[in-house]
């Protein structure tokens, strides 16, 4: 336990720890996104603080979820439904956030030579965004 201007709060990590009882899967991977997204904990560094808590309730979950191979970083929930639909359709695991001809790119897979973007409207609204977009693509 920690303080933040005087009250008593649990740290990032323990908060996801606790986290992983309350809600499901993909609840504790979008904690985990916005934790990173934040700067308030890395997966990296999540996995080794885990590595020193074995045992303790809601850490094996919590790991299982960081597997590398159940577990990949997303910046958008249009991200997160795409994973189940490329595992379901029989792709292999994707990299995220790779940068491809000078352009980061949502999903890549360098053995098919294939790029997915999942463009949301929300980062796509104006038409310099759009061109770029278009240039990327």
């Amino acid at each position: 336990m920690t303080t933040e201007y005087g009250i008593p709060v649990t740290s990032p990590i323990q908060t996801l720890i606790d986290l992983s009882f309350l809600l499901d899967r993909r609840g504790v991977e979008r904690s985990i996104n916005e934790a990173d997204k934040y700067d308030l904990v890395h997966p990296p560094e999540l996995r080794a603080a885990l590595e020193e808590r074995t045992g303790e309730p809601g850490v094996a979950r919590l790991r299982h979820i960081l597997d590398r191979r159940t577990f990949r970083l997303t910046k958008e929930e249009l991200e997160r439904r795409f994973l189940p639909l490329a595992r379901e359709a029989g792709l292999p695991t994707p990299l995220t956030g790779q940068w491809v001809n000078e352009f980061e790119v949502d999903f890549y897979w360098p053995d098919l030579g294939l790029v997915v973007e999942t463009d949301g409207l929300r980062y796509h609204r104006t038409p310099a965004e759009q061109a770029r977009d278009r240039l990327r693509d």
